[in-house]
């Protein structure tokens, strides 16, 4: 039996420090429940797609953690597929992998492989987009009969498979078509993501979907559309256990409930809150 962690959507910073508070408690949490992995799903930093140290701050918050952490980048991280302020390329990548290393990954537990994903390449054009793909399939293929669970940012979806294009929220529907056609054909059984800021377990079409709860703010209904889930930080533990596992939505005590509404003019102004910052 493993234990697995998943936090995110720290947006930590050294220089802008509204969701700071946050943090200890987080750790502390993390040091009572001990896992044995603990697994970040991005928006680690505030901007650490421009800012240099950012990366640097908030790669030695990890490094202090109680259990080895693997970490995929959000849009905060490494930018994202066609923002016109802060596009994905690989000077943003380069600088995500100096300070955290690979933004894919993969890690065996006894009867399960957890493979971590860079959402941010998904429908990007970069060659890296089809090398994690590439990747991917070989990975799932070579699993030796474990069982398949993904951990990235942003979810594939919002309520349903052929849903429309919603922005901002979920993965593109011509990649999130490609990467479901994978995922069935390795019989992914879940996928946990971070980005929406929101709690969540649903079923669709058989796999398992969680939305892990942020760390450092909320976002309220000024910024956000109507979705599935509940605005309420926390993080997700994973109980591994054979071929099966268990989710357990935590609440972590000492999280104060920040809401980005409130602050979103001083954390992400305008031109690089064009899009909203979840």
């Amino acid at each position: 039996m493993q234990r697995v962690a998943q936090i995110s959507d720290t947006h930590l910073s050294p220089t802008k420090r509204h969701f700071d508070a946050n943090w200890g408690p987080l750790a502390a949490w993390l040091s009572d429940v001990s896992p044995d992995l603990i697994i970040h799903t991005g928006d680690v930093t505030v901007d650490g797609a421009d800012v240099e140290e950012d990366m640097r701050f908030c790669a030695a918050r990890l490094a202090e953690l109680p259990a080895p952490v693997l970490t995929v980048p959000g849009n905060h991280d490494v930018g994202e597929p066609g923002h016109p302020h802060q596009p994905v390329n690989r000077e943003r990548l380069d600088r995500w992998r100096r300070h955290f290393g690979p933004d894919w990954w993969s890690q065996d537990l006894e009867a399960w492989r957890l493979i971590g994903l860079d959402s941010m390449l998904f429908g990007s054009g970069l060659p890296e987009e089809a090398e994690q793909m590439d990747w991917l399939h070989r990975q799932a293929g070579e699993a030796e009969g474990r069982r398949l669970a993904v951990f990235t940012h942003r979810p594939l979806m919002l309520e349903r498979a052929n849903e429309p294009d919603t922005g901002y929220w979920s993965v593109k529907p011509e990649p999130r078509s490609a990467l479901l056609r994978t995922f069935d054909r390795y019989d992914v059984a879940l996928v946990a993501t971070g980005h929406l800021h929101r709690s969540h377990d649903a079923l669709i079409d058989g796999r398992r979907h969680v939305w892990g709860g942020a760390a450092a703010f909320a976002v309220g209904p000024s910024l956000s559309p109507p979705m599935p889930g509940e605005a309420r930080l926390g993080a997700v533990l994973y109980t591994f256990d054979g071929r099966d596992v268990s989710v357990a939505r935590a609440d972590v005590p000492g999280l104060t409930t920040f809401w980005i509404d409130d602050v979103v003019h001083e954390v992400y102004p305008t031109p690089a809150a064009s899009a909203a910052p979840a």
